[in-house]
């Protein structure tokens, strides 16, 4: 016997379906919900394009989130194979520590793994001295580098990102960052390949150094061995790069990276959970980058072999004054020009749903003198009305301004050079 109620749930199913493919519609997944995260965003590593977020543009206290671009910026400004010399200072900072002291001597490179590892507070210090040679310069060098890589609501005042607040020229400010702007910084770590070489390691040993009387460095006698933290390592496919944090005022925060399929995903979250809630971020990790698994694909957008019309240049003629006489130039004949654009592929991460749009931007008429290559207008791609790509459309030939200058040189080219 039939089971009614089963039959009329198919039957609403089907008629659902139905109703969507008539009204050209496609039902995606859900955006991710229930995260315990006070600000989360998922971002395309590639582009910056943030793909979903949850008060991602509030800033808060980051903790040791911050860590990735102390460790990006000795990576770029220093050299791993250098010494780094422990200062009072750094030997003084609290826990979670190294265990260095004052007047030992370290490579770089090894502090670079105990920093990302372990994420040691007292290595963090020893390697902004070393770069910056106090952490107040080293930390104005964190704040330029965080607004050339784009963000725009970031503020760093310690290499290891323990709570801090100071007085700027805009008021207080804490040591904090938003979730949108923590997400670039960790796609803008990711192109480098010592980052994620250190990032991904599992275990490293290593021991202080010594100098002899003739300069020759020698292994010292304390030894340690750092375990990577990070334990999303091992918990999704794909991971990249990854890197933990907490501290009273930031709560449980976390910053990672993700490839599947050649599609590049960077979560960010701060504010997830506090004591004894270690593992929400966990979950809301798989949440955000399972929904990006599941809903985006990557396609290359750009319209290749796209022409423009002809641009009409208006008291202007043909080719150069060196020319004339020579290809017949018709100086009466109001001139036009040829315009392109330099081919670039434009992938992206995008759902099916979303819109794209290419607008092109440029003038019917200019006036001469307008050169071989010279920028005349704009090609604009935006996806939900919002500017992904501009290109530059470029002029195809030279047209000359057919002014006075212009008949005299005409003259003397044909009367005197030839």
């Amino acid at each position: 016997m039939f089971d009614r109620k089963k039959i009329i749930c198919i039957c609403m199913t089907v008629l659902m379906f139905l109703e969507s493919i008539n009204n050209g519609v496609t039902v995606f997944g859900k955006e991710p919900d229930q995260l315990y995260a006070l600000s989360a965003v998922l971002m395309d590593a590639d582009t910056g394009r943030v793909l979903f977020e949850k008060d991602g543009y509030t800033v808060r206290a980051n903790a040791s989130t911050t860590k990735i671009m102390t460790c990006i910026l000795a990576i770029e400004s220093g050299k791993l194979e250098e010494l780094v010399t422990v200062s009072k200072y750094a030997a003084s900072m609290p826990d979670v520590q190294l265990g260095i002291k004052e007047g030992e001597q370290y490579l770089l490179n090894d502090l670079l793994y105990s920093l990302m590892l372990e994420s040691h507070n007292d290595v963090a210090v020893a390697i902004a001295e070393h770069i910056g040679g106090d952490v107040k310069t080293f930390a104005n060098l964190m704040n330029a580098k965080a607004e050339e890589i784009g963000c725009k609501n970031t503020h760093f005042i310690t290499p290891n990102g323990l709570d801090a607040s100071e007085e700027t020229d805009e008021g207080v400010k804490i040591h904090g960052t938003t979730a949108a702007d923590l997400a670039k910084i960790m796609s803008y770590c990711i192109k480098n390949e010592e980052f994620l070489k250190i990032t991904q390691t599992m275990s490293y040993s290593f021991s202080n150094r010594t100098v002899d009387d003739t300069g020759k460095q020698l292994i010292g006698g304390r030894k340690y061995t750092v375990n990577n933290k990070n334990a999303f390592l091992t918990m999704m496919d794909g991971v990249l790069s990854g890197k933990t944090g907490f501290t009273g005022d930031a709560g449980y925060c976390y910053v990672g990276a993700l490839e599947n399929g050649g599609r590049r995903y960077v979560i960010a979250l701060l504010g997830c959970g506090w004591p004894n809630n270690k593992t929400y971020k966990w979950s809301d990790s798989k949440k955000l980058f399972n929904y990006g698994i599941e809903n985006y694909k990557k396609s290359d957008f750009f319209d290749y072999g796209i022409s423009f019309p002809d641009i009409i240049i208006e008291n202007g003629v043909y080719g150069t004054y060196d020319d004339y006489g020579t290809h017949g130039i018709n100086a009466d004949m109001m001139p036009s020009i040829s315009t392109y654009v330099e081919e670039e592929a434009l992938e992206l991460l995008h759902r099916d749903d979303e819109l794209l749009q290419r607008d092109v931007v440029m003038k019917e008429r200019m006036e001469a003198p307008v050169y071989k290559g010279e920028i005349v207008g704009e090609l604009i791609y935006t996806l939900n009305n919002e500017i992904i790509k501009k290109y530059e459309i470029k002029a195809g030939e030279t047209v000359e301004n057919k002014d006075f200058d212009w008949a005299i040189r005409c003259i003397i080219n044909k009367f005197v050079m030839h």
